[in-house]
């Protein structure tokens, strides 16, 4: 009884207001279809389609419970309640949507805006999972507003709620379509498989709305707010998080994490991105032939700059696999020339040129930065953790212990051959021994005879 009334309330509420409703399709019924999902999800005003459904339960975020009258008569429906906030509110939420739509008919049908957000209607994003765990049939929903002039479209960007309401109260009319797709019942694949189902529920929808689909979801919208404060381009902060996030196992706190480092560094560029000037002036390093080796590998598209979904993708394939406590330990032990335990700033100097092949390279900079007690001295605990809070240089000496151990084969190669094939004129080398000493305790630029004997000895003995 409560439900039909306000059924009739809010349909007269909108004929008041304006909105001249179309509807295709038939409706299907609680025992037919449990769950409506319904995009694209660009307003407000889609809460037409509860009245046109027979105001079933919504899945809502909390905060609209609080809402002045709305949320009263939210409340009154018996919602699903979700915070994007929590991790496992969102759990919880997936659970009670389950029972409900296996409830036969106990339950009220649930009606569920599987992109999450409000969009500009331009294509559907991902979809979410929760209405598609359960295993139960749905009907697909669309909404269009065919108007000359959009007054509905409520994203992050753009007008406010109240200056929407004034602006749709100002037409004479506001048209919206609500078309009723046929029930999807799922596979047997589908049902094991809830990312699949989404999506083919999606491609449906999106096939009808005649809109493209992308990977993109609500944390992206959250990542391009995140980026426009910190004076990056919104469009910087989109990644698509939920692909690469699957596909790499990450958290969103530690990409949030990464997008504050990224505009660190982007800062002073424009457009967002990062080239190969500010790759180096971040890492405090000069521009080298192992830098530029570095920049391209975490520059997929060969444009010659980074962008955040590079700088991310990066980190976690390149750097992050790198920096390991096992990598941590053996840079500081190869730093540590003298084996007293901490590095000074020649020997911290001496492994830096070596490794970038400048024997003229001053690094000071970089030294005091990362000796934060300012003892001179740099103790494990602090090369540890300005290795793991920069993982790029991770990168960069394992590059080098690659190129020593590459060059320790060719030595042992040599030494295996004869002395007429060793010094042919005909053989050729790659990289010539002389030019990069390559023992654990001969990796300073090359100096003079007597500093390359006196450094020979010392770690002999």
């Amino acid at each position: 009884m409560i439900q039909t009334t306000l059924a009739c309330l809010t349909r007269t509420l909108f004929f008041v207001m304006g909105f001249q409703v179309k509807v295709k399709g038939k409706i299907a019924s609680p025992l037919e279809a449990p769950i409506f999902v319904a995009a694209p999800h660009s307003s407000f005003f889609d809460a037409i389609i509860s009245a046109l459904t027979g105001m079933p339960s919504i899945v809502s975020r909390a905060e609209n419970l609080s809402t002045p009258v709305f949320g009263t008569i939210l409340s009154s429906l018996q919602p699903v309640s979700v915070s994007r906030q929590d991790p496992d509110s969102r759990k919880n939420t997936v659970i009670e949507i389950t029972k409900r739509a296996l409830s036969r008919g106990q339950w009220p049908q649930i009606l569920i805006f599987p992109e999450g957000t409000c969009t500009n209607r331009s294509c559907l994003i991902t979809f979410k999972q929760g209405a598609f765990v359960p295993q139960v049939p749905v009907q697909p929903v669309l909404l269009r507003y065919p108007n000359k002039l959009d007054t509905v479209t409520w994203t992050w960007q753009g007008y406010s709620l109240k200056e929407l309401c004034v602006m749709t109260l100002c037409q004479l009319f506001t048209r919206v379509e609500v078309e009723f797709l046929p029930v999807h019942v799922p596979t047997e694949e589908e049902k094991n498989d809830p990312f699949l189902f989404a999506n083919r529920v999606r491609q449906t929808m999106a096939t009808a709305l005649n809109v493209p689909v992308t990977d993109h979801t609500f944390e992206d919208c959250r990542l391009m707010i995140s980026a426009g404060q910190l004076t990056l381009p919104m469009e910087a902060g989109l990644v698509e998080f939920t692909k690469i996030s699957k596909k790499l196992n990450l958290k969103w706190n530690h990409v949030r994490e990464q997008l504050d480092t990224f505009a660190a560094i982007a800062s002073a560029s424009k457009g967002g991105r990062i080239g190969i000037e500010e790759f180096a002036e971040y890492l405090k390093l000069p521009i080298s032939d192992v830098l530029k080796e570095l920049f391209l590998l975490f520059d997929r598209n060969g444009d010659g700059t980074i962008d955040f979904r590079e700088y991310v993708i990066g980190l976690s394939v390149l750097c992050n696999p790198a920096n390991t406590e096992e990598t941590i330990r053996m840079a500081f032990k190869l730093f540590d020339m003298d084996e007293d335990g901490t590095i000074t700033e020649d020997e911290f100097a001496c492994i830096i040129q070596s490794a970038l092949g400048l024997p003229e390279l001053d690094v000071s900079m970089l030294f005091k930065e990362i000796d934060a007690d300012e003892t001179g001295k740099l103790s494990y605990d602090e090369f540890k953790d300005f290795a793991l809070k920069h993982p790029e240089y991770a990168k960069l000496f394992t590059t080098y212990l690659e190129l020593q151990r590459y060059q320790l084969d060719m030595l042992e190669e040599d030494d295996s051959e004869s002395p007429e094939v060793k010094h042919s004129p005909v053989r050729k080398t790659t990289v010539p021994v002389s030019e990069t000493p390559i023992a654990r305790n001969k990796v300073c630029p090359e100096g003079s005879e007597e500093d390359n004997l006196s450094t020979s000895d010392k770690k002999d003995d």
